[in-house]
């Protein structure tokens, strides 16, 4: 049961929410019973209509193409093999996505077929094409309609599970709000034996909230894969966007969500506020090159201080052949992450600062260094993090950026952290990976 400040920030979702990912899994399309996969689509997209009448946009992450498939095919046991599970999802995706057109008609809007890989979100230039494609979808009044492309996914490009699948889009899509529906009515408190009582509000995350998740990925489990939604959910909550874990068995759940009501499991974010672009790119999305081992002092100091740099003297080694510009993982010295960010040197170049002051470094280097490896402007910490990363969060979990700030990642944070008079360093969003405009990484304090 909630108390009076859970129902309270229950309303501050709901109310702050003009932008929702929802997110439904192939059980609850075709495992309630007494109803037909026509039947539960009808219902969702009835629900959903309700929302955008109210002023939501909606974004809806959609499973159930390989299931499709093999309905239309004949198909009773689901394959094991790969290429026949591909031409299943390729049959099976459009069989589902008449089945929501022909709905969404009855509604007076039409759908948007988005279907993504894991290197489409990686990618800068088609992360940045499919924020803008779903834009354009929403400025047209279509509702996205977002899959993994199983037609052509292998392990190397896959998500994994569409909770995650459902995070990355509202991660990406800025979304204020992420409904993550199930079979269960949200997270429940668990002793290892027996499921107890409700959770309604989760506002931190430790090792005795993780514990209740514990052994629910089994099929046979009915608890919903509450360990894929726990970790999505900590994701967003570290992006200062939060996430309501609820029961869609029965689809009103969605108005009674969007009425503050004590349903399903709130997770409630844990920063200062909503994650700039710039940094939720590096801490959810980049693929780093290398990595850079930092001293005891320096992990002390990224982990602590928010708007800490990692400056030279902290650094004891690194690993990989990366460039300038390119995006490193920061470890401590057993190779647990802390961070991400984007470097200010080479690895060959930082092997011979490592450990030295700005001012040795200058001795060094002809023309001068950067007193910063990574600017804390480039630089997001992921050490709690479980799943994708963990970040240092933008103050102001109400403020919107305008759509090009939004997608480009300018901050309002020009100069921070660098002497008065010095130029900060250009927009990753918009310059290729491996370059890094000059002027970048000068910093009057940091972490070593």
């Amino acid at each position: 049961m909630a108390t009076s400040p859970d129902l309270k920030l229950r309303l501050q979702a709901v109310q702050a929410a003009r932008r929702v990912v929802i997110k439904v899994g192939t059980r609850l399309l075709t495992g309630v019973d007494g109803f037909s996969k026509d039947e539960r689509v009808a219902q969702l997209v009835g629900e959903i209509a309700i929302l955008r009448q109210r002023g939501v946009e909606v974004v809806l992450v959609s499973s159930g193409a390989i299931g499709s498939g093999m309905r239309v095919l004949g198909v009773e046991r689901r394959p094991a093999q790969l290429p026949r599970l591909q031409a299943l999802a390729a049959v099976g995706q459009m069989r589902l996505m008449a089945l929501y057109e022909s709905a969404a008609r009855n509604h007076g809007f039409h759908c948007g077929q988005v279907l993504l890989c894991a290197d489409d979100v990686r990618d800068r230039e088609r992360h940045l094409n499919t924020a803008f494609c779903l834009d354009a979808l929403l400025a047209e009044n279509v509702l996205p309609i977002i899959n993994e492309n199983d037609s052509v996914s292998v392990d190397e490009i896959k998500f994994g599970d569409n909770d995650r699948l459902a995070a990355l889009v509202a991660l990406l899509a800025r979304a204020d709000l992420t409904l993550l529906l199930t079979s269960v009515d949200g997270l429940r408190e668990h002793d290892g034996k027996v499921m107890g009582d409700r959770i309604s509000l989760v506002s931190g995350f430790d090792a005795r909230i993780r514990a209740m998740a514990r052994d629910t990925e089994d099929r046979n489990s009915s608890t919903g894969g509450m360990t894929s939604k726990l970790k999505a959910a900590e994701s967003l909550a570290q992006a200062g966007e939060p996430t309501w874990i609820a029961d869609g068995r029965d689809f009103s759940v969605l108005r009674r969500i969007f009425d503050g009501e004590d349903v399903g499991t709130l997770v409630w974010p844990t920063g200062n506020g909503r994650m700039s672009s710039r940094k939720r790119y590096l801490a959810f999305f980049s693929d780093p090159t290398g990595s850079v081992v930092v001293d005891e002092g320096a992990a002390r100091a990224l982990t602590a201080c928010p708007g800490a740099s990692l400056l030279a003297r902290g650094v004891v080694d690194c690993s990989g052949s990366f460039e300038r510009g390119d995006t490193v993982v920061v470890v401590d010295r057993v190779g647990r992450e802390l961070a991400r960010g984007v470097t200010n040197y080479a690895a060959g170049q930082l092997r011979r600062v490592k450990g030295l002051h700005s001012r040795e470094i200058n001795r060094l280097i002809e023309g001068g260094g950067y007193d910063c490896v990574i600017h804390r402007n480039y630089l997001v910490v992921t050490d709690s993090q479980e799943s994708i990363s963990v970040t240092q969060a933008r103050s102001g979990y109400d403020d919107k950026a305008t759509e090009e700030n939004r997608l480009q990642g300018r901050t309002g944070e020009h100069g921070a952290g660098c002497p008065a008079g010095r130029p900060q360093a250009g927009d990753p969003a918009k310059r290729p990976q491996g370059t890094l405009p000059e002027g970048h990484g000068r910093c009057d304090y940091g972490s070593g």
